[in-house]
């Protein structure tokens, strides 16, 4: 059974030759303080907070390093073998990471061993901080690799500097408490890819039957376009229910745009169709058109990015991807350096060959804003509380932990005043500082689960 809470007092930490006087200053900091986890984000907070956190670099120079680190995740998960869901975790957790620390104040090679590290723990592959270096030196410094006589290229730790070794590894268990702050201590994680494969199926149900050659064309693009959707900050906002229908969505499209018709191409126009308008799917997948349309553009601007820089390609697995494990011969000649972010391919080296090109995929989104509506209103229990506003628990009992609905996150009750705001601002000032103890809560304050 999971606990509520986990309490944590960063003094805790053994530390070596501590005086009286830092422990008597210890125990006079604030007995304690509460941090609530909030699992999602409206993309209006998302983006408050990354361009807080962003300072004086430019957008330009931010999607740069956003994409060097996804890029930089993808090939050393690909290398060790983990399976998608450890690689997916650890890029969430990266982005989630840069909406409460400054992207000047950390190298994003260690913010992505330290998430790394963190989702082996969440998924329980577990690797040793060491193994996880020892790979990453391998995928950074190619030429290291060349020279191993390890027959997978791994990195023999023990020719290297054991200072540089010991320095990054206290470096990766830094941030990883970092994180662990981010995310309070709450190892729970749900994918989006399960889903794409069972909400393809189940919507066969509500149009017309598709051929088997059609779903399992879309299923497979869709998972795809789900595995990019975690390079940007897509999971961070939408439960993964939410991400896979949006997947299967933009699957739609980009087969039936400017495609040559056909009978499969005329099935997929229907879903499509479907999609792009109100109906029973909407309560049947407790998801909103609004957020199809959201995440539609943000993923078709994901395919626009990786048609400019093919260097940066998008991710190439699919339920049918070739193996994870590229041979001995090949591993060290098989990833880029993560250090020039102008030479960042994607892992395995097997850059999928997108029959999509730039102008099309922009007359795409061109025709896509033509149809949109308005921009869905929403409230987070985050934005809720620190606003003062009383949460109706029952009213939003399909909250964030839970899933969507069309009406999710619609601010309810009445004002509550922002005496509870003023302590949660206080509290998330304290992130990663030593300051007393905080209790991390692994829900928001007013969420309850319906109960079944």
């Amino acid at each position: 059974m999971i606990p509520k809470a986990v309490s944590y007092h960063p003094s805790q930490t053994p530390t070596m030759g501590m005086s009286s006087q830092t422990q008597t200053s210890t125990s006079a900091q604030p007995a304690s303080s509460v941090k609530y986890h909030y699992p999602y984000f409206t993309p209006s907070e998302v983006e408050s907070l990354s361009e807080k956190q962003r300072g004086k670099m430019g957008l330009h120079q931010e999607e740069r390093i956003r994409n060097s680190a996804a890029s930089f995740l993808e090939a050393l998960g690909g290398r060790m073998g983990f399976p998608r869901r450890t690689i997916a975790t650890s890029q969430s957790l990266y982005h989630r990471f840069h909406l409460f620390f400054p992207r000047k104040d950390f190298n994003y090679i260690d913010v992505c061993l330290a998430a790394l590290y963190v989702s082996t723990k969440m998924h329980d592959t577990l690797k040793k901080p060491r193994e996880i270096l020892a790979n990453s030196y391998s995928v950074r410094f190619p030429e290291l690799a060349g020279k191993s006589k390890n027959p997978s290229g791994e990195v023999d730790l023990d020719t290297m500097d054991p200072q540089v070794v010991e320095h990054d590894r206290q470096r990766l268990l830094a941030v990883e408490r970092l994180i662990l702050e981010t995310i309070c201590f709450n190892f729970t994680s749900r994918m989006p890819f399960p889903y794409v494969i069972k909400i393809g199926k189940a919507l066969t149900v509500l149009t017309k039957p598709l051929s088997t050659v059609t779903t399992k064309t879309l299923t497979k693009l869709a998972y795809r376009l789900a595995i990019d959707s975690y390079r940007s900050s897509l999971p961070l906002s939408y439960p993964p229910h939410t991400l896979a229908l949006g997947s299967l969505y933009v699957a739609a499209l980009l087969i039936t745009f400017e495609q040559p018709e056909s009978e499969e191409q005329k099935k997929a126009l229907q879903l499509a169709s479907e999609l792009g308008q109100r109906g029973p799917w909407e309560q049947k997948f407790r998801s909103a058109l609004e957020e199809l349309e959201a995440i539609a553009h943000l993923l078709v601007d994901i395919l626009i990015q990786g048609t400019q820089n093919p260097s940066a390609n998008t991710s190439p697995s699919t339920p049918q991807s070739p193996s994870p494990h590229p041979s001995p011969r090949e591993r060290s000649h098989s990833y880029p350096n993560p250090n020039n972010p102008n030479n960042l391919s994607n892992p395995n080296n097997y850059p999928p060959q997108l029959p999509y090109k730039t102008d099309v995929l922009i007359r795409l989104k061109i025709a896509m804003r033509e149809s949109d509506h308005e921009p869905m209103s929403r409230k987070s229990f985050r934005e809720m509380y620190l606003n003062g506003i009383a949460v109706n628990s029952t009213s939003n009992a399909a909250g964030p932990g839970i899933g969507m609905s069309k009406d999710w996150g619609q601010v309810q009750g009445s004002q509550a005043g922002n005496a509870n705001g003023m302590v949660e601002k206080e509290t998330e000032a304290k992130v990663g500082r030593n300051e007393g103890t905080v209790r991390f809560l692994f829900e928001p304050q007013g969420f309850e689960a319906p109960r079944i």
